[in-house]
């Protein structure tokens, strides 16, 4: 009774910490998340949540237009910088955005709904994108931290009254990226 009891909350607690933002929250259960999805029918009128790289943002007379390169979400929202994207999409937001807060390269998350198909360029490929109307968005930053190996001192014995120092070994490490 009590491991169930401790796992239970383990999992509680846990679910806590990878839980959608309010501001992409939807109650409709339809909702399509895979591009592939959408864009193998995007004239279809569904809701949308959809992330990736903002490509490009121009801001018009009365909406702001992006261009994002699609990566797949995870359940919350986050865009996953380990997987190869799989095409862009352009989204309308309603009035300005300034530039500086979409920047280039920022990961974004986004709901809206589909609104059919447009033609432009990618440099000097022409491109149908598919388009939506987002109603909300979500800006991810990506934090990266490092981890080291050490190696301990039991692996370089001493003899006598000389060690070897560990630090003027080499060490090893990784970068680790982590979406937030």
């Amino acid at each position: 009774m009590k491991k169930s009891l401790i796992l239970l909350l383990s999992l509680f607690f846990l679910s806590a910490c990878s839980s959608l933002p309010e501001s992409l929250k939807s109650d409709n259960p339809d909702i399509v998340t895979r591009y592939s999805e959408w864009q193998a029918n995007p004239e279809q009128l569904n809701q949308l949540r959809l992330g990736g790289v903002i490509a490009k943002v121009t801001n018009l007379e009365t909406k702001t237009r992006i261009e994002v390169v699609n990566l797949p979400i995870n359940a919350s929202g986050k865009p996953d910088i380990s997987q190869e994207p799989n095409g862009r999409f352009v989204g309308y937001i309603n009035g300005f955005v300034d530039p500086v807060t979409l920047q280039d390269g920022r990961l974004i998350t986004v709901l809206g709904q589909s609104n059919g198909t447009e033609d432009s360029k990618v440099g000097e490929y022409s491109y149908t994108f598919p388009v939506m109307d987002i109603s909300h968005f979500h800006l991810w930053r990506v934090e990266e931290r490092v981890v080291m190996y050490d190696w301990d001192s039991y692996y370089y014995p001493c003899y006598s009254i000389h060690c070897r120092d560990i630090r003027s070994m080499s060490r090893e490490g990784r970068v680790i990226q982590e979406v937030k």
